[in-house]
């Protein structure tokens, strides 16, 4: 699988990496719903099969259960197969409904720490920040990172869901390494001032959500949206809900041509999609399941070609006009 070097760091990313929110489970505020420890276990592992050679993970995510399977995956590789492995610090669960917003400097060595142990490793290769909340208190938390890579515990730095300005901020006192932002066909945001910002300053994007939670797969449906247990937060989140959810399932029926003309997935197009951007060091993809796994690998292999990008272009901003019909 093909490897692109993260910004100015030392680190060197395949197009596709492993991401591990969904299998923090369903008991927690922004859970997926219930899921099996060994399908997860057995998903990492297929993602290192085929050639993905990172994963991301968070402390937030089930409250360390995310953490604590990665883990276990990781002791069932063996460490010649060990892939690279990034978290987050800054979220703190006080209970499966209250999450903290802390980046003080005691907590994050104490959130490291517990990663560090529940990981089962001597050292987080990327350690990112993973909230730029409360705003006032980003210097703080990136100093400690500072700290934490001088003393050994963390290999590069890097920060999450943080804006262009932040950036700045944080470039002023130590080099970024990595910026992981949501950036996919339905939340594009990122284009028009973050992405220049981190080509400029040599900062390296992991982008999350690039199939927007499942809903540009094409296996999502008005009836499969309703369906969602309470467990699963997409249920709360406004993208799968009338009258946004319907402008979004437009999308992806116009999409499905080009996909299939190719010979691929919807899945498969979306991720694609963010990585025809320079910027793009690597997409984080989720799987609950070694199936899950085999079907979104080929995307890294799939370059757009100039006329579908253009294709693709006009029905992002015809969707855009939609989405803002039906919100009135």
């Amino acid at each position: 699988m093909q490897k692109r070097q993260l910004g100015n760091s030392s680190l060197e990313l395949t197009t596709i990496g492993f991401g591990s929110w969904a299998i923090g489970g369903g008991d927690w505020k922004f859970g997926w719903g219930d899921q099996n420890e060994q399908d997860s276990i057995d998903a990492i592992v297929a993602a290192v099969d085929h050639g993905i050679n990172w994963i991301d993970t968070a402390a937030v995510y089930g409250g360390g259960i995310s953490e604590q399977i990665v883990g276990k995956a990781l002791v069932q590789l063996g460490s010649s197969r060990r892939p690279i492995v990034a978290t987050k610090c800054g979220r703190v669960m006080r209970g499966p409904d209250t999450i903290d917003k802390i980046i003080k400097r005691a907590s994050i060595i104490a959130e490291c720490e517990a990663s560090l142990q529940r990981l089962g490793i001597d050292c987080i290769d990327l350690y990112q920040i993973h909230w730029p909340e409360p705003d006032e208190d980003i210097e703080e938390a990136w100093a400690t990172l500072v700290e934490l890579k001088q003393q050994g515990k963390v290999r590069e730095i890097g920060v999450s869901n943080h804006n262009a300005a932040q950036l700045a901020r944080l470039q002023a006192i130590h080099p970024v390494a990595s910026l992981q932002p949501p950036y996919s066909l339905i939340v594009p945001g990122v284009e028009k001032e973050v992405l220049p910002y981190c080509a400029a300053n040599h900062i390296g994007v992991v982008c999350y959500s690039p199939m927007y939670k499942g809903l540009l797969t094409g296996k999502f449906s008005l009836e499969r949206a309703q369906a969602l247990s309470a467990k699963d937060h997409r249920s709360r989140d406004v993208h799968f809900q009338s009258p946004l959810i319907e402008a979004h399932l437009g999308l992806v029926d116009c999409l499905r041509p080009i996909a299939e003309k190719q010979g691929r997935s919807l899945a498969e197009l979306a991720i694609a999609w963010v990585l025809r951007r320079p910027e793009v060091t690597s997409a984080i993809v989720g799987g609950r399941n070694a199936a899950q796994v085999e079907q979104i690998v080929g995307a890294a292999e799939w370059t757009l070609d100039a006329q579908d990008i253009e294709t693709i272009e006009q029905l992002r901003i015809g969707h855009q006009q939609a989405q803002r019909v039906s919100l009135g």
